[in-house]
């Protein structure tokens, strides 16, 4: 095996691990990636970073600014809201082809993962929650049958994952997210498309207060980020006082 060719598939490996990271809010947005500081952490040179960097900039996750080098990208309010619209019609229209084609192994499957997101509900586990809540969502794409359209799909979901999970973290959104599931899982079961869809559209897309709700979050989050990286500039430009010996 040629060093090229290890180089390559380690950088593969290692654009999986931090979109992972990136995707599940480890690396918020707005952070700076240093290659230095990666090639450290992961044990590498630093060819293999900037591979997986510029993967990560061609899946529109990580961007390069002059003089900054790469930074998780930070999305503004109003992308994030055109964003959600499209991500709400793309999941709309796999509702309303599920109603269509699902067939009674789909079904079952959207019901045990429904029954999943009731599990981790009771047990006051938001991340359990999201994680099921994701399962939700790719068994009503995968009922669809229409591949290009669960591709899509799956793709913005994946740029809007720390924002969905944010969401979460609202007050009584679980409980009306388990509503909505309900609402969405009885209309594809009924082969209703037209309510599947609408139901899903209402379910995705960010309006009024949830909207108003998820930008507070993000400010505070942003916020926070904020103060820990002024902490860390203050220790490290404290000046260190010279003790002085008595004689």
């Amino acid at each position: 095996m040629s060093l090229e060719f290890r180089s390559l598939k380690r950088s593969d490996e290692l654009r999986d691990e931090l979109e992972e990271e990136i995707l599940t809010g480890v690396l918020r947005p707005g952070k700076r990636l240093e290659e230095a500081q990666l090639a450290d952490r992961f044990g590498v040179s630093r060819t293999p970073i900037r591979e997986a960097l510029l993967q990560l900039a061609a899946n529109g996750l990580v961007e390069f600014r002059p003089r900054r080098g790469a930074i998780v990208v930070e999305i503004g309010p109003r992308q994030l809201m055109e964003m959600f619209d499209v991500m709400a019609e793309l999941e709309s229209m796999c509702a309303r082809l599920a109603a269509r084609r699902v067939t009674d192994d789909a079904l079952e499957q959207i019901t045990a993962a429904h029954e999943a997101c009731l599990k981790a509900a009771a047990e006051k586990d938001i991340n359990e929650y999201y994680d099921t809540n994701e399962v939700f969502h790719a068994r009503i794409r995968q009922a669809s049958q229409n591949e290009f359209l669960m591709e899509q799909a799956t793709n913005l979901q994946k740029r809007l994952k720390p924002y969905r999970r944010m969401q979460l973290r609202a007050r009584d959104r679980i409980r009306a997210s388990l509503q909505e599931h309900q609402r969405i899982a009885d209309a594809i079961a009924a082969g209703d498309a037209d309510s599947a869809g609408a139901e899903m559209r209402d379910h995705v897309a960010l309006m009024g207060e949830r909207f108003t709700t998820l930008i507070a979050s993000l400010d505070a989050s942003k916020a926070s980020q904020d103060d820990v990286s002024a902490e860390n500039s203050a220790v490290q430009t404290t000046p260190t006082r010279r003790a002085t010996s008595t004689r």
